[in-house]
């Protein structure tokens, strides 16, 4: 089996399987009780909360545990809408090709009489940062805005948003669950206010993730019923789930670069056979992208048909985010940058890891081929467009 998934989920690394067995056996008291077998969980609780802190540099009283990327989302969007009503503003900047954890709690905000500004993304799948800029208004109380793409891979100008954000003195959130583990990330840096990551995008357990709140930053509670997380998140902590998450994460970004690297060539070299398809197309920019994340569309095909006769051929690949895969609808990522209905319904998202070999590649590349050119054969769409009754929009 190749697995070509990762953006979707990632297998946990055994390290971090073995961080978690072992507390579950051996330190499953309650981080908030107060005698030793609790104050052994709170430590571990407090070292891990530590190291994730030192990862995206931040500092540790900085990070709330959460149960993943979702819950972190809602509770910084919801926390600026809060601090919004008390300010007298209701408007909030984000891009048309958000996950939906964004995008449905943006939907909810509409109704309590907020007003969203939705970027045009361009085909590139970049957002333009002096656009963004003439977007924010008297009103804006929040810009969020997506570290990397979920569905094509492509990373935002998030340092040049940070650096207009703080400017006209409105609060930042970034959803980077695609990000974190993957490619650097400097929470300081980049003038970040809010970042919501999840672990089982880097090899840790599913749900546990974690958001960051900077120094300043008014949080309102999402959860209520405890004092856990300095009273901003309710609930008896997950111990084994966030020792081992700061397991995976520390163990991810060691030798990130050159693992980058190896995935990147490998991602490449899937790119440059796949565009051998006539009336094929890779989704966003082919450089600014995720080191692992390869997305095409195949003009005359069904995204699910192509799947599930990868799936045959031992490749696990997807059609867009994991969060939607059940629904019919063609991505909304895709006809943000302006892919037609049609062809929107042709993709294809392979993400890839650092177990990826060159080998795995080339059967990748060899299966799509095939397996285009076999729909290709009974589909007809093609058989309209070969004829001339349609014209190729690829």
């Amino acid at each position: 089996m190749i697995y070509a998934d990762n953006a979707a989920t990632t297998k946990m690394s055994e390290a971090a399987v073995n961080t978690m067995f072992s507390l579950m056996n051996d330190c499953w008291g309650n981080p908030s009780s107060l005698y030793s077998h609790g104050q052994k969980a709170k430590d571990i609780l407090e070292k891990a909360r530590e190291d994730i802190a030192s990862v995206i540099g931040a500092n540790a009283r900085e990070i709330i545990f959460t149960s993943g990327g979702s819950e972190a989302d809602n509770q910084a969007i919801l926390s600026a809408a809060a601090q919004g009503v008390k300010n007298n503003k209701k408007h909030i900047v984000s891009t048309a090709f958000e996950h939906h954890a964004v995008l449905h709690t943006l939907e909810k905000l509409k109704r309590y009489g907020f007003e969203i500004t939705l970027l045009n993304v361009h085909e590139d799948g970049l957002i333009v940062p002096g656009e963004l800029e003439n977007a924010i208004r008297e009103d804006t109380c929040l810009v969020t805005v997506m570290y990397a793409n979920n569905e094509i891979g492509t990373i935002q100008p998030v340092h040049e948003i940070g650096e207009i954000c703080r400017r006209r003195n409105v609060t930042f959130h970034v959803d980077a669950v695609q990000a974190v583990g993957h490619i650097p990330v400097n929470v300081a840096d980049d003038n970040i206010d809010m970042l919501s990551a999840s672990a089982h995008k880097f090899h840790g357990p599913k749900g546990v993730g974690f958001l960051y709140v900077r120094k300043g930053i008014i949080l309102s509670n999402l959860i209520e019923g405890g004092a856990q997380e300095r009273g901003k998140r309710a609930g008896t902590e997950n111990v084994p789930g966030v020792a081992a998450m700061a397991t995976a994460l520390k163990e991810v970004v060691n030798d990130m670069d050159e693992k980058a690297k190896h995935i990147a060539s490998v991602r490449d070299r899937i790119i440059s056979g796949l565009k051998e398809i006539p009336h094929s197309a890779l989704n966003g920019d082919a450089f600014k992208r995720l080191p692992g994340n390869v997305n095409f569309c195949f003009e005359g095909i069904e995204g699910e048909s192509l799947l599930l006769l990868l799936d045959d051929k031992g490749i696990c690949a997807s059609s867009g985010s994991a969060c939607t895969s059940g629904s019919l609808d063609p991505s909304h990522v895709l006809l943000a940058i302006g892919r037609p209905h049609d062809v929107a319904h042709g993709s294809l998202r392979l993400s890839i890891g650092e177990d990826i070999k060159q080998a795995d590649a080339d059967c990748i590349v060899s299966s799509v081929k095939e397996t285009v050119e076999y729909l290709r054969g009974f589909s007809p769409i093609w058989r309209d467009l070969m004829s001339g009754k349609k014209e190729f929009i690829l």
